[in-house]
């Protein structure tokens, strides 16, 4: 019986700090989740995926956006309402995609709030497929970009050598290895909602032990005088007696010694009836 306790002890702990733990990595998801979206909406917006600062026709290019530097101001063009007046088909796939990446996270985002109405594992199954969503039309945006380097815009600004998936003059900037990051940050994080969904343990109510157990039977250290024993004998399977002389009249006068001498002889005539016999079961512990 000691043994079934203390694994229904261990199980019950188990599972409590299951569920913490649980808990903390859902905060950290969902912390995660947010950075992940300001990501996405960081590299869509920003122009600096390659450019080229330092040449004479210097100027930076983004997705949807293509920004070249004069002596005095800053030209950029390229408007997010008019896809279709990018320079090139690639852009226009990538803009596309990584819009769609950044819609869909910032709908991950508002599907949280759906905790407070649904079940905590259908709302991580919801978010784990948007997450994925995001993050795979996050990597055909990013994929689709190197193939319009061969434009005229882009060529304007990293000159004629610059080809597919060579940027000529130009350099990497920040904001696609941020992008790149992206891709693998919600990849990250929709297996983590997956993982949440599935390995979701209930909290298991507190163990009800039988009312007949000692506590010494519970935990060794705690013994008081009554358990222990109670425990002694009931580890000895005895049971203890306790014999009532019987009336005067009975003893035929005697006094107190004869009387225990009566209980230390055998008489059959008299101890032995059975009306005798009952009464002493009677005042068995």
């Amino acid at each position: 019986m000691g043994t079934k306790i203390e694994y229904v002890d261990s199980s019950h702990m188990y599972a409590t700090n299951y569920i913490r733990n649980s808990k903390a990595i859902a905060v950290l998801w969902a912390i995660f989740t947010i950075c992940y979206a300001i990501i996405s909406v960081v590299a869509f917006v920003t122009p600096e995926w390659v450019g080229d600062l330092d040449g004479d026709n210097s100027g930076r290019l983004g997705l949807w956006q293509v920004c070249t530097k004069d002596d005095v101001t800053e030209n950029c063009q390229g408007h997010l309402d008019d896809v279709m007046s990018l320079p090139s088909l690639a852009f226009q796939v990538a803009t596309i995609f990584v819009g769609l990446s950044v819609v869909t996270s910032l709908l991950t985002i508002c599907s949280l709030i759906l905790m407070f109405f649904m079940r905590s594992t259908t709302v991580f199954h919801i978010c784990g497929w948007m997450q994925m969503l995001s993050a795979i039309c996050m990597i055909i945006g990013c994929l689709a970009y190197p193939f319009g380097w061969n434009s005229d815009d882009f060529r304007k600004v990293c000159g004629p050598e610059s080809n597919r998936f060579e940027p000529g003059l130009c350099g990497i900037r920040w904001a696609y290895p941020l992008a790149i990051i992206g891709c693998v940050d919600g990849i990250i994080l929709a297996t983590l909602a997956f993982i949440l969904a599935t390995r979701h343990v209930r909290l298991q109510p507190e163990p009800m032990y039988q009312s007949s157990m000692y506590k010494g039977e519970i935990n060794n250290a705690y013994l008081t005088d009554v358990a222990s024993i109670a425990g002694s004998r009931k580890s000895l399977n005895l049971q203890p007696v306790l014999l009532v002389a019987p009336p005067h009249h009975m003893g035929g006068g005697q006094h107190g010694d004869d009387t225990i001498s009566q209980f230390s002889s055998r008489t059959p005539s008299r101890y032995n009836r059975p009306e005798f016999h009952n009464s002493m079961h009677q005042f068995q512990l």
